[in-house]
């Protein structure tokens, strides 16, 4: 008899199955339930790709991992101060002959939004794909400091 396999523990996958449950329950948007006339907002998508943010003195530096996408299929907007990426990762076609035993690498839809500092000049942003990987620079506009208050304490 084999033994069975190890399986690993996934929080991820926790909270993917809470939140399947929870759409299946309310639906995409809960808030309709209590304003049925509620602008439709939400977005969803088949996959997130990964995100660091990093700042220097001179700018703000974003880098999003999107492995075998084509820059054509990947777009950046910047509205009411939020900076979105979006596109879509397209499916391989199955070959016929070839057996497969797991398929994880995600593909669909994919929507993250920022929400920039105020300081952030985004008439400026520089775009550049290279290697699977977007990198956004965002210089920092010296005249917007952001305003600091001393609270006293008693």
């Amino acid at each position: 008899m084999k033994p069975a396999p190890i399986l690993r523990w996934s929080p991820l996958r926790e909270m993917e199955d809470i939140q399947s449950r929870m759409t299946a329950l309310f639906g995409p948007d809960p808030l309709r339930m209590i304003d049925p006339n509620r602008e439709e907002k939400l977005v969803t998508t088949d996959w997130i790709p990964a995100v660091d943010i990093t700042e220097d003195d001179h700018e703000y530096l974003i880098k999003a991992d999107l492995p075998e996408m084509r820059k054509e299929d990947v777009h950046v907007t910047f509205e009411d101060g939020v900076l979105t990426l979006a596109g879509e990762r397209h499916v391989e076609k199955e070959e016929k002959n070839r057996k497969y035993h797991r398929v994880e690498r995600e593909h669909g839809r994919f929507l993250r939004c920022f929400t920039l500092p105020e300081n952030a000049d985004a008439t400026k942003i520089l775009a550049e794909f290279k290697d699977g990987v977007l990198l956004l620079r965002l210089p920092k506009n010296d005249k917007i400091r952001p305003k600091v208050i001393e609270v006293k304490i008693t």
